[in-house]
């Protein structure tokens, strides 16, 4: 994740949906959480903080039994965000 604006951010949380049927089985650089097919990441305590024009990273592992289609909405502590 990119922070493109002008101030930093203070502790994040990156929402999706998986459309398909994939459960994240592992995660890293954040804690990853899942309710049906609601995904919410948020950030550990060495990476709470995004400055201006900086960035993070977190992954994740999954599985899926028929459908792997990604996600293609985010949002950043609620308001969504660019895909990039």
């Amino acid at each position: 994740m990119t922070n493109t604006g002008s101030t930093a951010v203070s502790g994040w949380t990156l929402a999706f949906t998986f459309p398909g049927d994939t459960k994240v089985t592992n995660a890293w650089n954040a804690t990853v959480t899942q309710s049906g097919s609601s995904v919410r990441a948020t950030n550990l305590s060495y990476n709470a903080a995004i400055p201006a024009g900086g960035n993070t990273s977190f992954g994740f592992n999954g599985s899926w039994a028929s459908n792997d289609a990604s996600p293609t909405a985010f949002t950043l502590n609620g308001a969504a965000c660019a895909l990039g």
